[in-house]
């Protein structure tokens, strides 16, 4: 049963949301970051890095505090105004390929993270859940939704196709070309009936933000430590979530660049992948995998086509038939010798419609000396692996749609 609730959001005014959202902050060059900053007052980018305007790299509690005091301003100066109702925010984003995503921004439950009610297949790193829950306990918000899904919905659909005949509070687009859309969903009825199709759901599953998800079950447990009158309801109990049907979630693939052959020439290297693979030159074909356990491979300007061999290659689990897994078991750690894939400086990850363009580039300079192709995992692996306890190696999936920080904001 989970709890997905209205929340009363932080949003910027109309006039000026189109201004104040941005990509998550990383995303950013330094050029574009410094472009931002220096021609748009607006931009929350100012709110999450506040030593910009003292011209200084400011972290660790020192940097929480700022980014509160930035965020104040702008509530102070009416760039951020609170609605009155407790609603739910129909978020739609239309990408510059066409494609649509739609579905709901609400808070969503952190005891249900904690019960596997909200189900994870990635895995965590302590350090940044910890590093990021201080932040959230300083800052007091969430600005940027976690990504879950749900299963298809006739009747939260309805809905939500009901209530984008409307007008949007919210239209507009990004230098991405991706134009997004907000409907406020106040209406108590239909938020009763939203309620309780989600209560009947279980589970729903993260998509996109195991750390924000991991870092706000944190928060809500020392803050319910500290309050001696705790009843649950409390704000801190939940964190802001977008959550859009399976059928809506898109997801890429990520694929592998290795920077050399772990000592052994190209003849032994085809060699080795003999035993478990079934190999074909393609010579300068752009080979792209349309089948599962189907890899492409680039190596001294040649393309080649890698089919699993099945009988030499065993399946235990929903783990063992992952495309990332399979492609880690028998040729990153026993023949390149990689075993640390979110650490070791040997291996990169890229992704895109045009990859395999880019993975010849890179390794036509000399950079990499081999690059491998996959086929994007479905929503059903994913849900597998999540069902099976297991998590799946890192940058196994790229994940749409991404959402923009500062368009609504959950406070605790």
């Amino acid at each position: 049963m989970a709890k997905v609730i209205p929340f009363k959001a932080v949003r910027p005014t109309r006039d000026k949301v189109s201004l104040v959202a941005s990509r998550s902050y990383q995303s950013y060059t330094q050029s574009e970051l410094e472009g931002r900053l220096n021609y748009n007052p607006f931009s929350f980018l100012h709110i999450v890095n506040p030593g910009y305007r003292y011209n200084k790299n400011i972290s660790g509690q020192e940097r929480y505090n700022l980014v509160r005091n930035r965020y104040l301003e702008f509530k102070e100066e009416a760039v951020f105004v609170q609605d009155k109702n407790p609603s739910y925010y129909i978020y739609k984003i239309v990408n510059r390929d066409g494609i649509a995503f739609s579905g709901i921004i609400a808070a969503t439950s952190a005891e249900d993270y904690e019960n596997d009610i909200i189900k994870k297949h990635e895995d965590t790193i302590v350090y940044r859940e910890n590093i990021f829950k201080d932040y959230l306990k300083t800052v007091g918000f969430n600005a940027e939704p976690v990504l879950l899904t749900y299963p298809d919905n006739a009747i939260i659909e309805s809905i939500i196709s009901e209530t984008q005949n409307k007008r949007a509070e919210f239209e507009f687009t990004t230098t991405y070309r991706d134009t997004h859309y907000l409907w406020i969903l106040d209406n108590e009825q239909s938020i009763s009936i939203i309620k309780k199709e989600f209560e009947k759901i279980n589970p729903i599953y993260i998509a996109d933000g195991h750390h924000r998800s991991a870092s706000s079950y944190l928060l809500s447990k020392d803050l319910k430590a500290e309050n001696k009158n705790h009843t649950g309801h409390e704000p801190y109990n939940y964190f802001m979530s977008y959550l859009i049907p399976e059928s809506h979630l898109k997801i890429h693939e990520f694929n592998r660049l290795i920077k050399d052959l772990n000592g052994l020439s190209k003849e032994a290297f085809l060699i080795e992948l003999d035993t478990m693979f079934r190999i074909e030159n393609r010579g300068q074909e752009l080979y792209k995998p349309t089948q599962k356990h189907h890899f492409s491979m680039y190596l001294d300007g040649e393309f080649y086509s890698l089919f699993l061999r099945k009988s030499n290659y065993l399946f235990h689990n929903s783990l063992d038939a992952l495309d990332t897994q399979i492609l880690y078991k028998t040729i990153l750690e026993p023949i390149l010798g990689i075993t640390d894939l979110r650490n070791d400086t040997r291996i990169e990850y890229s992704f895109g419609k045009n990859d395999l363009v880019n993975i010849k580039s890179k390794v036509d300079k000399g950079d990499f000396a081999v690059g491998f192709g996959l086929v994007p995992i479905t929503v059903d692996e994913m849900k597998a692996i999540a069902d099976d306890g297991l998590t799946m190696p890192p940058k196994s999936t790229y994940i749409e749609p991404k959402l923009r920080s500062g368009v609504t904001i959950y406070e605790f």
